[in-house]
């Protein structure tokens, strides 16, 4: 933070409070939007789109991350924060008057394109206004917002889509986007770079392409013939290449040539990426396990799955005293090792294990994920300097979603394979299971054998869990091992 900020900044609670209310609106998004999904569709129709209404979203809202946290460095951070905030909420009402599902998947891209300066904004806001002791703690608040939002969201989108119009849950955004706007407009200091005001557009352009390209391809894998991933990809390939030849030459390169040179940052970036791709581990595939294993209901998977988003916020909250005490390096081990323990957990579910055993494995991996994650952040915020700051916050963000995506292509590849090999008989085994007419119709015994194979083929996505999550062990250690100063 500089000095001259600190010395402005009167009224950091209401920036905090601020900035929370920007990041609820952003984490509650994704919970009551998948809510609301099925009530949607009956009305809209289009069911063969439904995987775009998420893909598009999380697609613009990864490419414009880097863009906008450049742009925080050059024009400021309170302008760029409502930049994307009004696109977030213009996107928000758009998507409540849409009439068809093509208008909105349209309408999910201007959204996402607008949350992609949420959330690395709050968190550059946050760093710029509280000094480096106190934003592990401040950082664990924000953490604590996803939790609130895990339990909320659905339950706030099921009320409205049962007793009001689906839109609700989309025009819900708009006071509270708006409000948290007026905060920082009254009570949050602008600061901005005062080198030159240059955007990179060819840099953002190449990244945008690259990062489209191998998004597409691995969100969509499955539905996209052969011929057309691989395309995909190797454009993916000649973008990154390009980008990489064009950064190097640049006078002002879209990711800072100190990012690349730093262990630290490099470190930060390596974590989320990891983080994000074991994340999915639970998230994607947890569900499955729940409901076409064990038997259970949408909503026990919901449930369990939330024990992860209570686990994080807590666990990032109580990183910031051990950074304290201990060291980064510590803090961030420890967290990688409660990741290992809880993915490693996840090993031992049978098909008699009760419900609430994964939900107690998915507080651990959250636990370590909230530990993990809030540590490699506060050592980059740290360590950057203010004038690129929010592009590597930015940079953060942006492998945890990249993370992410790769994660689910690739357990998503190594249930598939699995399940090729053991039920080639069978054609898509797991809708089967988890669709409750379907299963009815399927014979004891085969269903007896799916159930197994499946079951096993999900350990496999397990194993790939724990292995990511020994790699992140292993980047824990090139953070340094000093406190916050």
């Amino acid at each position: 933070m500089s000095q001259n900020m600190k010395n402005q900044v009167t009224h950091r609670h209401w920036i905090l409070v601020a900035s929370m209310l920007a990041m609820f609106m952003a984490a509650i998004e994704v919970t009551i939007v998948a809510t609301a999904m099925p009530t949607i569709i009956a009305e809209l129709g289009g069911f063969s789109q439904f995987g775009w209404v998420f893909s598009i979203y999380l697609l613009t809202q990864a490419i414009s991350v880097p863009v906008y946290g450049r742009l925080a460095d050059l024009w400021g951070r309170k302008r760029v924060f409502f930049i994307g905030t009004g696109l977030f909420l213009t996107g928000s009402v758009l998507c409540g008057f849409a009439g068809t599902m093509g208008g909105l998947i349209l309408f999910r891209a201007v959204q996402g394109l607008g949350a992609g300066a949420i959330m690395p904004l709050t968190s550059t806001i946050i760093a710029d206004v509280y000094p480096p002791k106190e934003r592990a703690a401040i950082q664990g608040w924000l953490s604590s917002v996803w939790g609130v939002a895990a339990i909320v969201g659905p339950l706030t989108g099921a009320w409205l889509v049962q007793h009001f119009n689906w839109a609700l849950i989309f025009w819900v955004n708009v006071p509270i986007g708006l409000v948290s706007m007026l905060l920082l407009g009254r009570y949050f200091p602008e600061s901005k770079s005062t080198g030159a005001h240059r955007l990179n557009l060819t840099g953002s352009g190449l990244l945008m392409l690259s990062a489209s390209a191998l998004l597409v391809a691995l969100l969509q894998a499955q539905s996209l013939a052969g011929w057309i991933v691989g395309g995909l990809l190797l454009l993916a390939l000649l973008a990154g290449a390009m980008l990489v030849r064009h950064e190097r030459r640049s006078a002002m390169p879209l990711f800072p040539l100190s990012i690349w040179r730093s262990r630290v940052l490099l470190a930060g970036n390596a974590g989320n990426l990891l983080i994000g791709a074991a994340m999915m581990g639970i998230s994607a595939f947890l569900p499955t396990w729940i409901q076409g294993i064990h038997g259970g209901t949408p909503l026990q998977a919901g449930s369990m799955l939330a024990m992860m988003s209570i686990g994080w916020p807590l666990a990032s909250t109580l990183s910031a005293r051990l950074m304290q005490r201990t060291s980064y390096r510590f803090t961030a081990l420890l967290g990688s090792l409660l990741l290992i323990a809880g993915s490693g957990l996840l090993l031992t579910l049978q098909r008699e294990s009760p419900i609430w055993h994964a939900g107690v494995f998915a507080f651990v991996i959250g636990t370590g994920m909230g530990m993990t994650s809030t540590t490699f952040l506060i050592a980059v915020q740290n360590t950057a300097d203010f004038a690129i700051r929010g592009v590597c916050t930015a940079s953060i963000m942006f492998s945890r979603m990249l993370g992410s995506a790769l994660g689910t292509a690739i357990m998503g590849a190594v249930l598939n394979y699995n399940l090729l090999v053991r039920l080639p008989q069978y054609q898509d085994p797991v809708q089967q299971v988890m669709s409750h007419s379907e299963r009815q119709h399927i014979a004891p015994a085969g269903l007896e054998i799916m159930l197994d194979q499946i079951a096993h083929s999900l350990h496999w996505v397990f194993v790939v869990s724990v292995l990511m999550a020994f790699m992140s062990l292993v980047v824990s250690r090139l953070i340094p091992a000093r406190r916050p100063d």
